[in-house]
């Protein structure tokens, strides 16, 4: 068992130990350490310590470190994509692609990027010698989810060390292995000592200890709405920069000229992935009333073409869901119901926190299914009249972090696009940009991740009045 990586070094834990299930056989493959407050404030001040240096170091130098890093889960791509595999049940060569390959290119891109960034630069509209910096943050708490462990360390800690902040990061303890093995890439990239800190624990102590700590100066946390605000709430206290990252429950509108035969499929792909453990995942789909029952019978297709086993078959394509209590929450959902089920029962494997996918059609807006994020496999179909019910009803949840827009005419798609209040919208089947900013609006939160936006939420501006460029 690895304990915690503090100061560049390895630590033993304050707290007890947890341990780690594979949620596809629900036998243990090992334990994680479970750092206190004790541990958070060591890491923390290390991270202080080592910041004045880090943000002075030169810039070729410190994104060196960064393009290291990058280099590093390259090199170990296969290595990592199997403890996803075993951490979180995810398939195979879907972990391989989106848990692991996506971290190595974020942390390179965010190092391309970062070149010139801090470079001082005229103001629009201000004097002629009035310049604007972007300095670091500082000390960055970041507290990071289960269900993508290194993209969300990644998203976070790639573009808080290419700018010349440091880093304490609170891992899920739930799927913690990849994490601890990114920490010690990270300590082979040769990092000065404190610059990046590693220290797993539960949310309500680790977690809520980082938030508060006094010497942090910011805190991006990324999961859900309830906790999020508790992290808000911390971090408040002490007036520190926050970004939030949060739910979803994210509307998908199929126009009525939308191509329902690839829409549809499309969707269900997409609700479905990571077994739908995704906070921007499409779980609501709206359709023309008049469409509804052919896109009921493509949604039953594409939801039952689904191989649900384990993720270490090449041949499968859903894996378990990451936890006995994630399967019941689930369950919970799909027993309650709202709307009428079209799809949901399946021989299952006997042994696992499997879940069948699920499908819901002529679903109620103020239903539970079609408000509250259930993060499994369950997808809603909701019926719609005309172009300004669609935008309403793609407007009925208290998020607002993703979305997604089907249109024959692409112009006609981009236009009803705009008028949605998300932080990303998809058109067309368009697919993620790691390079596009990547946050929410309302309870989804605020700030963002992704390319040089991520960079920026590190950052704070100076002003240099009567400055010249050095």
């Amino acid at each position: 068992m690895r304990g915690l990586y503090v100061d560049g070094a390895w630590a033993d834990p304050h707290g007890g130990t947890l341990d780690v299930l594979d949620p596809t056989t629900e036998e243990s493959i090992g334990a994680v350490a479970l750092g206190d407050a004790g541990d958070v404030d060591r890491a923390v001040r290390a991270a202080a310590r080592a910041f004045p240096g880090w943000s002075r170091t030169p810039e070729r130098e410190r994104l060196g470190h960064v393009r290291e890093i990058g280099r590093l889960i390259g090199l170990h791509l296969d290595e990592l994509t199997e403890l996803i595999v075993a951490d979180l049940g995810m398939p195979r060569a879907m972990a391989r692609d989106a848990q692991v390959a996506a971290p190595a290119q974020i942390f390179t891109m965010a190092a391309d990027l970062a070149e010139g960034f801090s470079a001082p630069s005229p103001v629009p509209g201000a004097a002629a010698d009035t310049l604007v910096v972007r300095e670091p943050a500082g000390v960055v708490g970041a507290i990071t989810p289960w269900n993508f462990p290194l993209q969300e360390i990644a998203a976070k800690t790639a573009p808080a060390l290419a700018v010349g902040c440091t880093v304490v990061v609170k891992p899920s303890e739930i799927v913690p292995m990849a994490a601890l093995r990114l920490a010690e890439l990270i300590d082979a990239a040769g990092l000065p000592p404190g610059v990046f800190n590693l220290v797993p624990g539960t949310g309500p102590v680790a977690g809520a200890a980082l938030a508060a700590h006094p010497l942090v100066d910011m805190v991006s946390f990324t999961g859900s709405t309830v906790t999020g605000a508790l992290v808000a709430e911390a971090a408040g206290r002490g007036v520190k920069k926050v970004a939030l990252e949060m739910g979803g429950k994210s509307p998908c509108v199929l126009l009525d000229d939308a191509p329902l035969e690839t829409a549809v499929p499309d969707t269900v792909m997409n609700a479905f992935f990571n077994s739908g453990q995704t906070c921007n995942a499409l779980t609501r789909l709206l359709v023309p009333r008049a469409r509804l029952p052919e896109a009921e019978k493509l949604a039953v297709a594409a939801a039952e073409s689904n191989v649900v086993g384990d993720p270490r078959d090449a041949e499968t394509t859903l894996g378990p869901l990451v936890s006995r209590r994630q399967l019941e929450r689930v369950l919970g959902y799909v027993r309650r119901g709202g709307g009428r089920l079209i799809t949901g029962d399946r021989a299952l494997p006997e042994r696992g926190f499997f879940a069948a996918p699920a499908v819901f059609t002529e679903v109620p807006p103020d239903a539970v299914l079609a408000t509250e994020e259930i993060f499994g496999p369950v997808l809603c179909l909701q019926a719609y009249e005309g172009e300004d019910e669609a935008v309403a009803l793609a407007g009925a949840s208290p998020y607002g972090l993703s979305a997604a827009v089907w249109s024959a005419d692409r112009e006609r798609a981009s236009r009803v696009a705009r008028r949605i209040r998300a932080g990303q919208v998809h058109i067309n089947g368009a697919g993620f940009d790691l390079g596009a900013p990547f946050g929410g609006f309302r309870q989804s939160g605020h700030g963002r991740e992704g390319g040089r936006y991520g960079l920026e939420e590190f950052t704070q501006p100076k002003a240099l009045l009567g400055g010249v460029v050095t």
